[in-house]
């Protein structure tokens, strides 16, 4: 109303108008608000003080400005003051009104300065009635801090797309300009509000300032311990070491760098802290009720203290808490895993899961017999399979060896080479495992049945001895049953490290960051490819970051849960030697018509695939349009010297020369970042929650005949089985990891989906989209119906659990399906 009295006094109200909205959400901590800066910002206001807007012309060039695009005159946001902050975090929508001034014409671009005290989120900002070009909408999606904090005005772009050559020269030296700014000079300490995405090793695993204990090896940046790279947080060097990074403690862990854009939103944040909020008290009141049995009081006095203690802690929770306990029932359900106490015991269930479980990604066609050692044998000696025809020839249902490979009916687990190297130092901590090879066949109902679990340890006279190794085979009842049991327990031990290690967090988590970096510094977001992969990068750098200081740290959860412990991370750069990005394509040889993961993957594969050739084909019509575009160069180029430049001699790399190429490079990531990442993650809980299925550590060695733990084996296997995986501490400690880690936020975005509809003014890309998204829809109802079909005795299985994670969409919560757009949690 102000703005409209002065104006009439003044004569403004009678030249031409450009009316917008900006839609924004002004700073809240979790569902609260900040009213101290809510306050600030009011009596900023007051003052003559708020957020201001300028045009930028995408047609006139201003001689006096470097050839910039023309910039009109400011405008503010109006009714800052009057305009309520909702009671919990949620968007407001401010007009503003620009002076039409036809030596700027089309907008392109707008410059924005804000002169309060407190930072804000911008999600949008819309023009109405441009003359001669009507509605121009602008898709923001940036915190926007006081003015002060930046050398430069924020610019954001009209939602158009266009390879550098074709950006309007008044506009290119701001696209250039914006991709200076995100890249940074690689100095000084980031803060909250820098927007600068930079690489570093990976080294602030380590703690050696707690303790020279928890030192730990830097991972990236040589032969030995080569790693893709994180993003920079630029905290100082430890005292003690200085080339580990110092470490934020413990409680201020949310406050790690990561470019502001990439933390976790609102909704994602306080989801998170409720889930852990909740996961914390699952895992603490257990251990408080083992204190109490030892504690010197009676029975009675135990119970009241107990409910004492529940009431007092969860009354001291954020009502975030009682809301997820509240809508999400599953959070109340058990493992899906522990719903049949002898199913998950069973060989078919066992088999299956290799399938249509957790870490479906790693069994593949025994192609030789006995299974060989690609091991060095100058270093590691024999190391090929002990396994003999003897063990396995009469389970063939009649074939000989060598009729089954050539039928390709044998299969095999291999976790040998990958864990022997490391075995010796292994089992000098609290764990005690084997390296193991767990062989199966095909029968004719699509089902595998195990015929052999070769357990292996390093010689005890040294590593050029060879291993030593035992074999076991298939029993029901009496002690070699329950030894039959263990062996599969030992082999699902490693199967189990090496899905949460490689599976899950190198070949996921840990690849894709570089991809993350590399596209902020070098593809600007008017650029195809930005607009592109832009959805699959959410969240993932926050994550990451979270994990490299609770998780994957020194001492930290998976150290302590997962059978590697201290060597777990080594071990995983040592994987990366043999990492090949084309390799994370999904092959389509991978086939039998029973095989869960492959069959849905490959759908789904398929349609990314489709879905990135219509988009990419609609901006790229030859191949020298993919040479000639200097920002995917650069981008290529960077990804491969510093994304991830401990790899960047492989000759698997693709030029990017064609479009073909580019296609099947956006492809890869796509899926990396979304399916492949849901396959081995939302399916934790339903089937690694009830840790005698999948036990993550195991604690003892196999007994052997004639000693106290044979016999009590011989008398107990029950006792003697929980003996030797998981303890209680750990078991408790990983099921909360593995619930958080499980859960869908109530803001996440699916495959198929887009946070903002009018990403892009392109209709065709748009339509092709549409098309993507009713093929998604049509895949999850192909799944439903494979799930029902009782021909496929691999998608439901002993334990009468659907195989789900493939499913394109889910709700909030603990579902076992829906797949992100991108690895968020």
């Amino acid at each position: 109303m102000l703005h409209s009295i002065i104006g009439a006094i003044t004569g403004e109200n009678d030249r031409k108008k450009i009316r917008g909205t900006a839609v924004l959400m002004k700073k809240n901590v979790l569902d609260f608000n900040d009213l101290s800066a809510s306050v600030l910002d009011r009596v900023h206001g007051l003052v003559g003080q708020g957020v201001s807007l300028q045009l930028v012309s995408a047609v006139h060039a201003d001689p006096s400005n470097g050839l910039q695009g023309k910039v009109g005159k400011p405008a503010f946001l109006e009714d800052w003051i009057t305009t309520i902050t909702p009671l919990t975090a949620g968007e407001s929508a401010f007009k503003v009104t620009f002076d039409y001034d036809e030596e700027v014409g089309e907008p392109g671009a707008f410059l924005i300065r804000n002169n309060h005290h407190s930072e804000f989120y911008l999600r949008t900002l819309t023009l109405e009635d441009v003359p001669g070009h009507g509605r121009i909408h602008f898709v923001c999606n940036s915190w926007v801090y006081p003015a002060d904090k930046y050398d430069t005005d924020r610019v954001f772009f009209a939602n158009r797309t266009c390879l550098p050559s074709e950006t309007p020269g008044p506009l290119r030296r701001y696209r250039e300009r914006e991709l200076v700014n995100l890249r940074g000079d690689g100095t000084g300490e980031l803060k909250e509000w820098d927007r600068v995405y930079d690489y570093a090793y990976y080294n602030d695993l380590g703690n050696p300032e707690r303790d020279p204990k928890y030192a730990r090896p830097v991972l990236g940046g040589s032969v030995e311990y080569p790693y893709p790279r994180r993003g920079r947080t630029s905290r100082p060097p430890s005292e003690t070491d200085p080339n580990t990074e110092g470490r934020l403690p413990l409680l201020m862990s949310l406050n790690i760098y990561v470019p502001r854009d990439e933390r976790f939103g609102h909704i994602t944040m306080s989801d998170f802290l409720a889930y852990a909020l909740k996961a914390l008290v699952q895992f603490l009141l257990p251990e408080f009720e083992a204190l109490c049995t030892v504690l010197p009081m009676n029975s009675t006095a135990s119970k009241m203290y107990l409910t004492k203690l529940r009431r007092t802690f969860l009354l001291r929770c954020s009502r975030n808490l009682f809301v997820v306990m509240g809508k999400d029932s599953s959070s109340s359900r058990r493992p899906k895993s522990s719903k049949d106490k002898s199913a998950w015991r069973t060989d078919k269930e066992f088999a299956r899961e290799m399938l249509a479980g957790l870490n479906p990604v790693l069994i593949r066609l025994l192609q030789e017999f006995p299974p060989e050692s690609k091991l060095d044998p100058e270093v590691y000696g024999n190391q090929n399979s002990s396994i003999t025809k003897e063990h396995i020839e009469n389970h063939l249902d009649g074939l000989t060896i060598n009729k089954a490979l050539e039928k390709k009916r044998l299969f095999i687990l291999d976790h040998h080479d990958t864990l022997m190297p490391y075995l010796r130092r292994i089992n000098t901590t609290s764990t005690k495992t084997y390296a193991s090879r767990t062989v199966l066949f095909l029968k004719d109902d699509g089902t595998l049945k195990p015929l052999a679990i070769e357990l292996s340890l390093p010689h005890p006279d040294g590593d050029k001895f060879g291993a030593v190794s035992k074999v076991y085979t298939p029993a029901e009842h009496g002690v070699e049953g329950s030894i039959w049991q263990l062996a599969k327990a030992y082999a699902a031990v490693n199967d189990s490290g090496h899905h949460q290690l490689l599976s899950h967090w190198l070949n996921t988590h840990a690849v894709i960051e570089p991809f993350v970096i590399a596209t902020n510094r070098q593809l600007s977001v008017l650029h195809p490819i930005n607009k592109l992969l832009d959805p699959h990068f959410r969240d993932t750098m926050n994550i990451n970051a979270l994990a490299r200081q609770i998780l994957i740290n020194a001492g930290g959860v998976v150290e302590s849960t997962v059978y590697p412990s201290k060597y777990a991370m080594e071990m995983s750069s040592v994987v990366y030697k043999n990492w090949v990005f084309t390799e994370q394509a999904l092959p389509a040889d991978l086939i039998n018509n029973d095989y869960p993961y492959a069959v849905d993957g490959l759908e789904i594969w398929s349609a990314i695939e489709t879905w990135v050739e219509d988009y990419c084909s609609f901006y790229y019509k030859t191949d020298e349009m993919v040479e000639k575009d200097s920002e995917l160069q650069s981008w290529w180029k960077e990804l491969r010297e510093e994304g991830h430049g401990d790899k960047k001699d492989e000759p698997w790399w693709p030029k990017m020369h064609t479009v073909k190429e580019l296609i099947d490079t956006c492809t890869i990531i796509i899926w990396v970042a979304s399916a492949l990442h849901a396959a081995v993650n939302f399916g934790q809980y339903p089937y690694a929650g009830f840790l005698p299925n999948r036990p993550t550590i195991s604690c003892r060695f196999m007994p052997e005949e004639g000693t106290p733990e044979y016999e009590e084996l011989k008398s107990n296997a029950e006792k003697a089985f929980l003996k030797t995986i998981t303890a209680q501490l750990q078991t408790l400690l990983g099921i909360s990891l593995i619930e958080i880690l499980s859960r869908h936020f109530s803001d996440e975005v699916y495959l198929g989906q887009r946070d903002t509809p009018e990403w892009t003014q392109d209709a065709t890309p748009l339509k092709a989209f549409e098309k993507f998204g009713r093929k998604l829809a049509d895949i999850e109802e192909n799944i439903i119906k494979r799930n029902g079909d009782e021909r496929f005795k691999n998608r439901v299985g002993p334990v009468n659990m659907p195989y789900t994670l493939l499913y394109p969409t889910s709700e909030g919560g603990l579902t076992g399906k829906g797949i992100p757009n991108s690895v968020s949690i």
